[in-house]
């Protein structure tokens, strides 16, 4: 979601981009005045250059510009300076291949910083990006990025994400002192700017907690106060009216920030409240006066006409009665908060987005329900936040395409200067020409996102066509020799290609409210968006045309079919319906459909879709619709609140009349990083997942054939915690010594597993016992005495208060574990059990009513001789070693969520497996019998006994590896693997 983005950006105008580093970070360091004055003397002999700067090429002047501007200004020392005792290196190749960057930074003879020059012809430094990122990913070293065409200077710390920008023409002395603290010698030897990064991604955390803890009061306490006073008006109407209240304070709050409004206007109206000699308006009464005057304008208050819908007249709003204390102090501290400097795009996208989480807990309250936010309505819908990375990789890899396609065949990549604005020869008549189509194809493009939110994508779309229309304009006015822009840019973006549908009506105005605060301007009516940003069904009541969009993006909800009671989507005309099918696969159908042929549709849904029967008409869809490529992220949650796997969908869609079928193209990207995730991240991570690789290939294929663990009819839950095993985990003369004392004590005292206990099938109990007062069994302490006076002896350590000394905080009593575990019963089933930590998979088949302590897991369910035989199968181990987290000791964490993922296939007789899996189960008891009977035999010198005992142990070992080699052959052959996949897996 991108609005106003904070920066403190050195040109004229701001422009769109990431900005690096928080303003309120940079006024916490200082700097040696005395350092900067002669370097700023310095920097005004390169100002007197600008004339001749303006026209050099880059060849001639990029020694002078790293003297005049690195040297001289900034503290380095040129190798030309002084060869044999320098920090800045001009041309310095790669370690990678003989290419050369312009400029290298040295510190402790390490390549810290690279430089990429080129000369005023050079308008848009975006085209550099790929060039200077390829030199710097080439040196193990380098953390900053330097590009430059003697002009506009862009500062990247190692990725392209956000940056920060500079213009060397026309820096002031605060501004010069920023681009000194940044990229002077002093401060890169010290990696200055690396920590000022760090400290404002601190600095953005504490203030996005600081802003929605304010912000939340405010309407809670709003919303309160206007229930309290408006008992004819529901509760729901009064909802959405004390949320459109705030979203109009929000605008007041940013326009006053930004120089819209009259700096301080909520302060303003605060005082003509207090002010008032000879009236008595209430203070919602000069909030009205305001609203309107920024509807329709006002001179004395210095407001321009905004309208745009967010301030029309809406009488049962004006007609609320709110006290004047709810609306003073709670709006004056939201408005101390900085809008400009302070509240990023990332503050405000996840505010907005819980604030509809929020408005859902609101609603629930009203209408008097339980309100559980991890199942709130929207994650039900399969409603998710999507980070930013994934909109910028959707947005450029579908409108960036279309806008990069365009650009070649007007042959815009390049655009040299005009040798004379004034005279234009015909081929540059012809480029100018181009020029203005290209502009004209940009306001052409339609963009839709029919599950649009709060607004991610649309915001991510707006930013990206703001910065074409820039970059095209810039090279307009070179040719026309204008200094002027000649169109206002975020009007006509807003009018003509961005469109939005969500069924949520409070999100459509979320959304509407964050493009507009992105796009306002002082002074310019706010674009009406009620035609554009629309509240509907789009399943059902879709606004729009089909085959009318040249974008159509989003993260629409994934939710059950079968789960969705209220609506019929079978009777609605979807190819793809499947009554045991998913939401996501009629928004796929239902969005390529609104797509333009030959045009871009791009999807971020779960990837359940690609394993399972209810995604095969969904897959035939896409293969009859369209060019299919599906990047399938396998291990790794992109979404903070969801628990699923994801993939996204980006399709071509036919501009063949035959309708030509195309198998999709799928490509499997494993265990991706999400930490410091970017666009160019993933572009990187499909780049290498599509590389030869066999690896790679079977597990596809395991993937394809298996059906994942967490869809069989099973059920996993982890042993018991007890906060204190001191006292809960006691062997079998404690526990005889209970049972004797009172005989009861039996009942709450179960024996129980350890993770060393568990082997591969069968388990090797070590008499140990745990005292089970569980919460969920409501224990009576009082009936069991012994055990009581038991537990008392450990004394205030068993308190669960939280406390030094005692267990961790929870409402459970004294004597009772730490974990409720309502699933005790489990316990007490045929089950599959294992440790959570081994190096091999060590799955055991126990029926004999043992618990398990917090280092163990334990499984329920279908099928659990079967399910064992694929779990403790060489391929299994194999697959899940690529998959699994690892202590960093050489072992495995068998986690529940990773283990879930394993794809089990249905064989179509399992007899087999379960016969060898009884033959192991019979036989392992037997070879612990039979060492025990050895170890006695040789102890009491029983030498013919020790012989015959060691063959017998012998056979039965060969007879168990033979099993277990039989298991593993039928599992290969479940899975249809070739001698050579086996070679794969097992090493050879």
């Amino acid at each position: 979601m991108v609005f106003w983005l904070h920066s403190f950006t050195h040109f004229s105008k701001e422009k769109p981009f990431m900005s690096l580093i928080s303003p309120s970070v940079l006024k916490t360091y200082t700097q040696d005045e005395a350092l900067i004055a002669p370097r700023w003397a310095a920097y005004q002999n390169y100002l007197a250059k600008t004339d001749f700067i303006q026209t050099v090429k880059e060849e001639k002047y990029q020694d002078g510009f790293l003297k005049d501007v690195f040297e001289n200004c900034l503290g380095y020392t040129l190798d030309s300076t002084n060869p044999s005792n320098f920090n800045l290196e001009r041309e310095k190749k790669n370690e990678t291949d003989g290419k050369k960057a312009d400029g290298a930074i040295i510190i402790n003879g390490e390549i810290r910083g690279i430089i990429e020059l080129k000369d005023q012809k050079t308008k848009n430094l975006d085209a550099v990006e790929a060039q200077a990122f390829n030199y710097h990913n080439s040196h193990a070293n380098s953390k900053y990025i330097i590009i430059s065409n003697f002009d506009e200077l862009r500062f990247y710390i190692d990725k392209k994400t956000s940056y920060e920008k500079f213009s060397l023409f026309s820096l002031t002395y605060e501004a010069f002192k920023t681009l000194h603290l940044l990229l002077s010698y002093e401060s890169i030897q010290a990696d200055i700017p690396l920590t000022l990064k760090e400290k404002s991604s601190t600095f953005e955390q504490t203030i996005s907690k600081a802003l929605y803890r304010d912000f939340s009061a405010f309407r809670t306490h709003l919303f309160e106060n206007i229930v309290q006073n408006n008992l004819d008006t529901d509760k729901q109407t009064l909802l959405r009216l004390t949320q459109k209240l705030c979203d109009r304070i929000i605008f007041i709050l940013f326009a006053e920030d930004r120089g819209l409004l009259r700096a301080n206007t909520i302060k303003e109206i605060r005082e003509h409240f207090q002010n008032q000699a000879f009236t008595s308006y209430t203070l919602y009464d000069i909030y009205r006066f305001y609203f309107n005057a920024i509807n329709e304008g006002n001179s004395k208050l210095s407001i321009p006409r905004y309208n745009g819908g967010l301030f029309a007249s809406d009488a049962l709003l004006d007609s609320l009665i709110i006290d004047d204390a709810y609306l003073d102090m709670e709006a004056q501290k939201l408005s101390d908060f900085d809008f400009v400097s302070d509240i990023s795009v990332n503050i405000l996208g996840h505010i907005f987005e819980q604030s509809l989480t929020d408005l859902e807990e609101m609603n629930a309250s009203i209408n008097d329900t339980a309100f559980d936010k991890k199942k709130s309505k929207r994650k039900k819908d399969g409603v998710f936040y999507t980070p930013e990375y994934i909109t910028r990789y959707i947005v450029e890899n579908t409108l960036g395409k279309l806008c990069a396609e365009k650009k070649t065949e007007l042959d815009l990549h390049t655009v040299p200067n005009p040798a004379n604005p004034k005279k234009l020869t015909a081929q540059e008549k012809q480029i100018l020409d181009n020029i203005y189509k290209y502009r004209d194809y940009l306001l052409s493009l339609k963009i839709l996102d029919p599950a649009c939110g709060s607004g991610a994508f649309l915001n991510q779309a707006l930013e990206f066509l703001i910065r074409e229309h820039e970059h095209v304009d810039v090279y307009r006015r070179a040719y026309e020799n204008e200094a002027l822009s000649l169109y206002d840019i975020e009007t006509n973006i807003l009018e003509h290609n961005l469109y939005g549908v969500d069924i949520n009506e409070d999100a459509v105005e979320i959304a509407r409210l964050s493009l507009w605060l992105r796009t306002a301007q002082s002074g310019r009516t706010l674009t009406n968006l009620s035609d554009k940003i629309v509240c509907a069904n789009s399943l059902l009541a879709m606004p729009f045309e089909e085959g009318s969009f040249d974008v159509v993006i989003g993260n629409p909800p994934y939710v059950a079919l079968n789960k969705i009671k209220d609506v019929d989507y079978a009777h609605a005309g979807f190819e793809v319906f499947e009554k045991t099918g998913d939401l996501l696969a009629l928004f796929i159908e239902k969005g390529l459909r609104l797509t333009a042929k030959g045009k871009h549709f791009s999807f971020i849904v779960s990837n359940s879709w690609l394993k399972t029967k209810y995604g095969e008409p969904l897959k035939r869809f896409l293969e009859n619709n369209g060019q299919t490529e599906v990047l399938n992220f396998v291990g790794t949650q992109l979404f903070e609140d969801a628990t699923v796997e994801s993939c996204i969908v980006n399709v071509i869609r036919h501009s063949r009349p035959d309708n030509e079928s195309m198998p999709i193209s799928t490509v499997h990207i494993r265990n991706f990083k999400t930490q410091s995730a970017s666009a160019d991240s993933i572009i990187e991570a499909i780049e290498n997942s599509k590389g030869d690789n066999s690896e790679e290939l079977l597990m596809h294929r395991i993937e394809t054939i298996g059906k994942p663990l967490k869809e069989w009819d099973i059920s996993i839950n982890r042993g018991i915690l007890t906060g204190f095993n001191e006292a809960f985990i006691i062997d079998t003369a404690k526990r005889d010594e209970l049972v004797a004392r009172d005989a009861k004590s039996a009942e709450i005292i179960k024996p129980i597993l350890r993770g060393r206990d568990v082997q591969k099938y069968a388990t090797n109990w070590a008499e140990q016992w745990m005292v089970t007062t569980l919460p969920s069994l409501n224990v009576l302490i009082e009936e069991y005495p012994a055990v009581r006076t038991y537990l008392e002896s450990f004394g205030a350590r068993l308190d669960q208060s939280g406390e030094i000394g005692s267990r961790k905080k929870t409402t459970n009593a004294w004597f009772e574990t730490q974990d409720k575990t309502a699933y005790w019963q489990d316990f007490e089933k045929p089950k599959i059990v294992w440790g959570e930590i081994s190096d091999k998979p060590n799955f055991a088949y126990e029926e004999n009513n043992l618990y398990g302590n917090d280092k163990i897991f334990i499984m329920t369910g279908e099928k659990p001789k079967y399910l064992l035989a694929i779990l403790n199968s060489k391929l299994s181990e194999w697959y899940f070693s690529k998959i699994s987290v690892t202590t960093g000791q050489g072992t495995i964490l068998w986690k529940k969520y990773k283990l879930e993922l394993l794809p089990i296939a249905i064989a179509d007789d399992e007899t087999p497996f379960i016969n060898l899996v009884d033959e192991i189960l019979e036989i392992k008891p037997k070879i612990k019998e039979y060492k025990t009977l050895l170890e006695d035999a040789i102890k009491n010198n029983n030498f013919d006994r020790e012989i015959k005992l060691k063959k017998e142990i012998e056979t039965m070992e060969n007879r168990l590896i033979e099993y277990e080699k039989e298991i593993d052959g039928r599992v290969y052959a479940l899975y249809g693997l070739s001698e050579d996949e086996i070679a794969v897996v097992e090493g050879k």
